[in-house]
């Protein structure tokens, strides 16, 4: 199929493959492409078509895997990288385009899309590893804690959690052999993440303590806002993601002051990114798959979203990852590769065992990217670009028919992924001028449009009885 395909051509190209599915061994049927089987993923409602597996999509040798310290990540360790002369060159540049498209009125730039960001970031709760000393315990009010299965805890954590504002939630249980490497052995600013045989957390200057009997951990999605997400590189889009964290925080104040109530700990999230590595543990808990844009991609919502975690002593009863086709979907696509302005993601067809810099965590197999030309490309834009979010085809509302047509034929059959790709091209072409910090689509249609989504997201998800 084209890529640049005309409304005939596109319409002639969706008989074809309506054809090709008729033929095709394993046809999808109509129940495996809209029905809802909340057993094949506990706790979890999804497609029938988003299957769960004994292992992830993304291979992971753990022999090889250690626990990363999260500070040798670009975020941390980029002046290290690319040399202190041009990262100070690059932190110039970023303020004069910004202060330039500002006084330009470029579309995404301007004044409202700058005060909109300023106001994005008010109003989280208080972060901390630890939790409140405030909290009341069931010790306090005179009562033993809270008792059950695992399977009823996580059924009650979710429920708690999709209250609180979070999308998807998984549970992890860790392992030291395995998904115990992937909590961080250091965090965002360098203080040691120590698992020791004490009965309750404690934090100081250099470390912090996780007790061994805290071996759970709840991972949760929060979504974000798609229109927004489209107008990237701009500002309007990089306040999408400060708005989600911003949200987090208060999930994760109100999670602990929950879990406090139960009578089990709730370590969270120091700072952003802290912790553990978010997308692994959303792949261990089957919220997504790893993907070519070495981030997390969900049945859901795609890559728009934002993965975040807590560690607790309360058992749960840890879900599957799964297997919905998007990986292998990714060896076939490349559209976030094409529309990476600084060619930092990977064209490979198949991911390797081989790290790109010492910014990429080896031990699993993976589109490993090139950290520096990333956030170089961001420090010239002004923000934290997005474009690969953007291009995704799954990063979609999934309403219209061909998009859940589509989700469905991508796990079933993964012969007509190129095909899907380019009608996703059709679809979805992107900005016709590519210039430096031009949006994907027009930022100034979004401020133009009152009937919008609360948060930006599809605030009807779920199930509802009246």
């Amino acid at each position: 199929m084209a890529t640049n395909l005309t409304r005939r051509e596109f319409l002639k190209d969706l008989g074809l493959l309506g054809a090709g599915i008729t033929l095709a061994p394993a046809a999808v049927s109509g129940a495996d492409i809209f029905d809802w089987d909340s057993q094949k993923t506990p706790v979890l409602n999804r497609p029938s078509w988003v299957n769960t597996s004994a292992v992830p999509t993304m291979e992971i040798d753990w022999d090889k895997m250690e626990r990363w310290r999260e500070w040798r990540t670009t975020r941390g360790s980029f002046a290290e990288y690319v040399g202190k002369e041009r990262d100070d060159r690059l932190t110039k540049l970023q303020t004069e385009n910004l202060d330039r498209w500002l006084k330009q009125n470029k579309p995404g730039y301007t004044l409202k899309d700058r005060a909109l960001g300023i106001a994005t970031g008010q109003g989280a709760g208080a972060q901390g590893f630890l939790q409140p000393k405030d909290v009341t315990t069931p010790e306090k009010l005179g009562v033993s804690k809270w008792t059950g299965s695992p399977e009823d805890a996580a059924v009650m954590v979710t429920a708690a959690l999709r209250h609180l504002g979070a999308g998807t939630i998984g549970f992890v249980e860790l392992d030291p052999r395995t998904t115990e490497k992937l909590i961080y052995a250091e965090d965002p600013d360098k203080k040691v993440m120590k698992i020791a045989d004490v009965d309750q957390p404690t934090e100081d200057d250099k470390t912090r303590v996780i007790p061994k009997k805290a071996r759970w951990v709840s991972v949760w999605t929060v979504p974000m806002s798609q229109e927004t997400t489209k107008a990237a590189p701009t500002v309007l889009c990089q306040l999408t993601t400060g708005l989600t964290y911003t949200l987090n925080r208060s999930i994760q104040l109100r999670l602990q002051y929950f879990l406090a109530g139960l009578g089990y700990l709730g370590l969270g999230e120091a700072s952003t990114n802290a912790l553990g590595i978010s997308p692994a543990l959303g792949t261990m808990a089957g919220l997504g798959e790893m993907s070519r844009l070495n981030r997390l991609i969900t049945p859901e919502w795609g890559p728009i979203t934002r993965v975040f975690k807590m560690i607790t002593d309360l058992p749960l009863a840890p879900t599957k990852p799964i297997n919905a086709g998007i990986m292998q979907f990714c060896k076939v696509c490349k559209k976030c590769a094409d529309f990476c302005p600084s060619k930092a993601l990977s064209f490979d067809t198949e991911p390797t065992w081989q790290v790109r810099g010492p910014w990429n965590n080896a031990g699993h197999k993976a589109f490993y990217e090139d950290s520096t030309k990333c956030r170089a490309y961001w420090r010239q834009v002004g923000t934290n670009c997005g474009l690969c979010f953007t291009a995704c085809p799954f990063g979609t509302k999934n309403q219209a028919f061909f998009h859940e047509f589509r989700n469905a034929l991508v796990s079933a059959t993964p012969v007509f992924d190129s095909a899907l790709k380019a009608v996703d091209d059709w679809l979805n072409p992107g900005p016709a001028n590519p210039e430096l910090g031009n949006p994907f689509k027009d930022p100034e249609k979004w401020w133009k449009t009152t009937n919008l989504p609360i948060y930006g997201i599809n605030t009807s998800t779920g199930v509802s009885e009246i």
